[in-house]
């Protein structure tokens, strides 16, 4: 089983997380921001990852820090998960639509973390949370799993569905990356003969 579990403390945030790599779309999810909730259920669903995360931040501040924190062990976990790395197909590319929103994302699991993103929300806020969170949340977790990751909006206006086609369009091209060649399970996609993980 490809499976981890992360626990990070600090005086900010209290987060505890497990996730499984080859499970169903399942998704306990508790961070105390509720739009953040909103996009880890779809995220695990779409990936068919199974999740349990539980998040004690402080919201009272505002949601930066534990939205950031959570995607440093989302990497993390799907790093640890990932292991060796041996057999995943490693690419995973998507034209996603929501609604009028169209986004394209497209992953390497490459051990280099980096962000190429294209946005353009035109709301500060989708409820109480702050729109140029969704930025933070993926240069976190790209650093910290040692992603190459581009997602760029092709159409849209509405930030919902903008975001939320960010965080599907993200799922489903890491589904398809974390996925095992059966035809090639026993190596390693790269002539380096390894991946290394250069996250935090």
């Amino acid at each position: 089983m490809r499976n981890a579990q992360i626990k990070r403390e600090t005086k900010e945030t209290i987060i505890d997380l497990i996730l499984e790599l080859d499970g169903q779309g399942n998704a306990n999810i508790s961070t105390g921001v509720g739009f953040l909730d909103h996009m880890m259920e779809l995220f695990v669903k779409h990936a068919k990852f199974d999740c349990n995360l539980i998040c004690k931040g402080d919201i009272q501040v505002d949601d930066h820090h534990s939205v950031e924190d959570i995607a440093i062990c989302l990497g993390k976990a799907l790093g640890e998960a990932l292991g060796t790395k041996k057999g995943i197909v490693r690419y995973g590319d998507i034209v996603l639509p929501m609604d009028e929103a169209l986004i394209l994302t497209a992953v390497d699991i490459s051990g280099r973390g980096y962000l190429g993103l294209d946005l353009d929300i035109k709301a500060e806020k989708v409820g109480t949370f702050d729109t140029e969170l969704v930025e933070e949340f993926l240069l976190a977790f790209v650093r910290s799993a040692g992603l190459t990751l581009h997602i760029k909006q092709l159409a849209g206006k509405n930030a919902h569905h903008i975001i939320e086609g960010v965080f599907k369009s993200l799922a489903r091209a890491l589904r398809a990356a974390v996925a095992i060649d059966e035809k090639f399970k026993d190596e390693i996609p790269s002539t380096k003969g390894i991946i290394e993980g250069l996250g935090l």
